[in-house]
């Protein structure tokens, strides 16, 4: 049993039907009624909007707390499982692989719409008068953190103080190492290891539960952040700025659509009908600005798609923090929107060395509270032709952002776990074709 759902052994009885939600109780909808109740409430009572932000950070909180068990449990169980422990580096192989193509793909995307759109042209901004705003403090708190943002750090990172640590801490890729290294050593032990692994699986169905239990409280983190996000900033705060927003959201989705979309269709399963299947998991991101809210969840449908544990264990985790679609989209696309809006013509050559660095960058800051803001500082901190006090053209439409930027990261993960799962020969095609062509999410719903 996982998350609740009991999984028919042959010669048992199937259980009774169940009786189809309203629209009401499906999640989705919930969160959708939610967030446009934290629009309206945002817009036409700020204060109100504003005081109510701790009910997103503590829906986040509480799914947080939750990510390192589900991480832990998935990949160890997955890993013990394998027959052949070659397979764990096979499909760690397969998986940076994908991620390095895509994200450097999409960083290139984001270049070449900005160049063509030219979203930042015709503004004429002095980099002196933004420099003597009240907000470029702000923006030099992003540039020291960038500073400490670096491959050797961010490798050295992911070592863990302690073996316990990770699964007290927050860090993503700590967790994953210590449940790799723990899952390879209970495959290695064998039969003594053997009841640690049923204890485990057995401790699965409690924690996935748990999962189910806690998204009921997501239309509630939803209406809370968005209240605040515009009773904070406003919808009239975006106006002048709503071009770059537009340009960003189109380009994002056409990244989905055609090359993601291909990628699927090549693969054998449609984009948007996984879209459709992961429902769910967008409006919720879309509500909390997060992506981690829906961690445990994706991975949880994901396995329910026919993905091996053991690669969806491996696959959702890493590419939380090296395939970030959305996030390489708008790295170089804000980059050079700073560029343009300033008049600052930069060669071919210049614009390279920015997406050669934009690609160290964007590994260095993986996992980082705020990553893309602070990536692009590093990036433009590298790169002196654009200056970092630019950044605060797009500080107050960065919250509108974030939204696509996760989005975009989850779809990417999601394909991506698919794609590798195929390429790995350890995904059920009957069962992903099952799991896709419903028009609800009742394969997974208790």
């Amino acid at each position: 049993m996982i998350g609740g759902f009991m999984e028919i052994q042959v010669g048992e009885q199937s259980p009774p039907p169940r009786k189809k939600q309203k629209l009401y109780q499906i999640l989705y909808v919930q969160v959708v009624f939610a967030i446009v109740l934290g629009i309206l409430l945002g817009h036409f009572s700020p204060d109100l909007g504003k005081s109510l932000q701790p009910l997103g950070v503590a829906f986040i909180n509480l799914v947080k707390m939750i990510i390192a068990p589900v991480i832990f449990l998935t990949v160890v169980t997955g890993i013990s499982s394998m027959k052949h422990m070659g397979a764990v580096g096979r499909v760690a192989g397969k998986a940076l692989l994908y991620f390095i193509t895509f994200s450097t793909l999409a960083l290139i995307i984001g270049m070449i719409v900005a160049n063509v759109i030219q979203p930042g042209h015709g503004l004429n901004i002095d980099p002196a008068v933004l420099q003597a705003s009240k907000d470029a403090a702000k923006i030099s708190t992003y540039v020291e953190k960038a500073h400490d943002t670096n491959i050797v750090s961010f490798l050295m990172n992911i070592i863990p103080t302690t073996l316990v640590s990770p699964l007290i801490g927050n860090d993503i890729l700590q967790v994953l190492f210590v449940a790799i290294l723990f899952g390879i050593s209970l495959a290695a032990t064998g039969a003594k290891g053997q009841p640690i692994v049923d204890f485990l699986n057995h401790l699965t169905a409690p924690i996935f539960y748990l999962v189910g239990l806690l998204m009921k409280f997501a239309p509630l983190g939803a209406f809370g952040a968005m209240a605040y996000t515009i009773g904070a900033f406003g919808l009239k705060s975006i106006g002048n700025l709503m071009f770059l927003i537009l340009t960003f959201y189109i380009t994002a989705f056409l990244f989905v659509a055609l090359v993601l979309g291909a990628v699927a269709r090549y693969n054998g399963f449609s984009i948007f009908a996984l879209m459709r299947y992961i429902k769910d998991e967008l409006w919720l991101v879309l509500g909390t600005s997060s992506s981690e809210a829906a961690l445990p969840s994706l991975m949880n449908k994901m396995e329910k798609a026919g993905c091996e544990k053991s690669v969806v264990g491996l696959v959702i985790p890493t590419g939380y923090s090296f395939n970030l679609d959305g996030t390489n989209i708008y790295m170089t696309m804000a980059a050079l929107f700073i560029a343009q809006a300033m008049n600052i013509d930069l060669t071919i050559g210049q614009q390279i060395l920015l997406l050669l660095v934009a690609m160290i960058s964007s590994k260095g800051a993986a996992g980082v509270t705020g990553a893309g803001f602070i990536t692009l500082a590093a990036t433009l901190a590298v790169v002196p032709s654009v200056p970092v006090i630019g950044m605060m053209l797009i500080l107050g439409i960065d919250r509108f952002m974030s939204e696509c930027r996760a989005l975009t990261n989850l779809i990417g993960n999601a394909c991506a776990t698919i794609v590798v799962a195929k390429w790995d020969k350890a995904l059920d095609k009957e069962q992903l074709d099952l799991a896709l062509s419903k028009k609800t999410n009742d394969l997974i719903e208790k």
